[in-house]
């Protein structure tokens, strides 16, 4: 038998050893998400933070100024009694219950219930023809979210990690915050990976102060170092047992993400205290981000942990601003205001105001805002008309809300579609979710019209046929 020299030997070692390694680049290039990888143009932004009110936010109370509104308030909005609005029958025209202003060198009016997001306006870019398909909260919410309003469907932040994958290896490419209050309309559906691999399902994180960042995350306290020994050698020989269960059914998404799953929260245990702790943030800093007060604290806390999700690499943050309207007798605020929109906005336009405009002058000073697309919208708008018995609230309108985009490629200070006199339907450019996320992903460097994936024989996309980049939106 012939016998190796010990140059022969070191020269098959190395090959082994270059084998191993490039199953293991290969094994997190799965785990992070294959897909398109390498984008189809320049990209302008590498990661989405994304801002969600649901519940359906006033866009004549917010950004939709509409001085023909304030004119003819208290006029019938319906003489002849022909329409039917979602819940109600449409009562007279209602003015803003704010005034509103015109800001920045721009000159886009804001009301004054966001003094602190007005001093970003030239930072922002308001579509105001946004409609929906259905005036219904958690349809609405999954068109929003996935593109359509079924649920079942891949989210955006799903679709973005599938065609990029992750730049971190210790926080998952998609991570959503939502409202400690509270899940929005329809649920954990609203960042569900629908029919991607599985692996491109949402992480959700725990915000509150003093909460373990992830459920189950770490092991109980009362678990010794012989424990942790034997544990680890238990999950090493669960990985091997994991890894040849695969073999055998390949086709089997749901058990390779479990895999990842398994291993990426052991990174997790090391990468998520670390994250959640906010002592090494200045106390000034968290004062901008409202932590100091009970009302704007929890979400002030989102916005910060977003941007330090993004800081780590994280590609899609999603964060909730508001939770589903399930209090008994409506008592507790809630952007779908029926029956009283000053107290409803009132409240949540002050937490949105607060914690917004902190993460995007945190961005803008760190530089991040070049290449972080920051995107805040509602899943419809409320009716130019009074509702309730008091006439202080809004009904549900699919017909126009406005949502606005900044960061990542965006040309601030411009306004795109218009609404009629009155802010009831969209009359210029009427735009639905799917050019947001068209415009989106192009930010990101990809077109909406090759992100594809094959299901139940069809080439899906998250702008399903639909959707237009907007040219007016982006910088040139």
């Amino acid at each position: 038998m012939d016998l190796f020299n010990r140059r022969q030997m070191l020269q098959s070692a190395c090959g082994g050893f270059g084998w191993l390694a490039m199953q293991t680049m290969l094994r997190q290039q799965t785990a992070q998400g294959a897909g398109v990888q390498t984008t189809d143009h320049p990209a302008r932004a590498k990661a989405v933070i994304q801002i969600f009110c649901p519940g359906g936010m006033s866009q004549v109370d917010t950004f939709d100024y509409k001085p023909e509104l304030e004119k003819r308030s208290g006029k019938p909005f319906d003489p002849d009694g022909k329409l039917q609005f979602f819940a109600s029958k449409p009562g007279n025209i209602q003015g803003s219950f704010w005034p509103f202003q015109q800001h920045g060198e721009s000159g886009r009016w804001i009301s004054d219930l966001f003094p602190q997001l007005a001093k970003h306006v030239d930072d922002l870019a308001f579509i105001y023809s946004m409609q929906s398909k259905t005036a219904l909260h958690g349809p609405a919410c999954f068109m929003m979210n996935t593109g359509f309003t079924l649920p079942g469907f891949p989210s955006m932040g799903s679709w973005v990690t599938y065609g990029l994958g992750s730049e971190s290896e210790d926080l998952p490419a998609f991570v959503v915050l939502p409202d400690p209050k509270g899940l929005p309309p329809g649920g954990i559906i609203n960042w569900g990976a629908g029919f991607l691999p599985a692996v491109h399902q949402a992480t959700t994180l725990d915000s509150r102060a003093g909460h373990q960042p992830i459920n189950d995350l770490f092991p109980p306290q009362n678990f010794d170092a012989v424990n942790r020994d034997s544990d680890q050698a238990g999950l090493d020989f669960l990985r091997s047992l994991n890894q040849q269960h695969l073999s055998d059914r390949q086709a089997n998404t749901d058990l390779e993400a479990r895999m990842s799953a398994y291993e990426l929260a052991a990174r997790l245990q090391l990468s998520a205290p670390e994250l959640s702790d906010l002592s090494s943030e200045s106390a000034a800093t968290q004062q901008m981000y409202g932590m100091h007060d009970e009302t704007t604290t929890d979400f002030g806390r989102q916005c910060l942990l977003a941007r330090r999700l993004v800081e780590r690499g994280v590609r899609f943050v999603q964060l909730y601003c508001g939770a589903e309207n399930t209090t008994a007798k409506k008592t507790r605020p809630n952007w779908d205001s029926h029956e009283d929109v000053v107290r409803d906005h009132g409240h949540w336009g002050r937490v949105l105001d607060t914690g917004a405009a902190a993460l995007l002058a945190d961005l803008k000073r760190s530089g991040m805002l070049d290449d972080t697309l920051v995107i805040c919208t509602t899943e419809f708008g409320r009716q130019p008309a009074a509702q309730g018995a008091q006439a202080t609230g809004r009904d549900h309108n699919a017909g126009a809300f406005t949502a606005w985009m900044a960061g990542g490629g965006i040309q601030g200070g411009v306004g795109y579609g218009t609404t009629d006199e009155l802010g009831f339907k969209a009359i210029e450019h009427p735009t639905y979710c799917y050019d947001l996320h068209a415009t989106a992903l192009h930010l990101l460097g990809i077109d909406h019209t090759k992100l594809t994936f094959y299901h139940n024989g069809i080439e899906r996309r998250l702008t399903d046929v639909h959707g237009h980049v907007i040219p007016e939106l982006i910088k040139s």
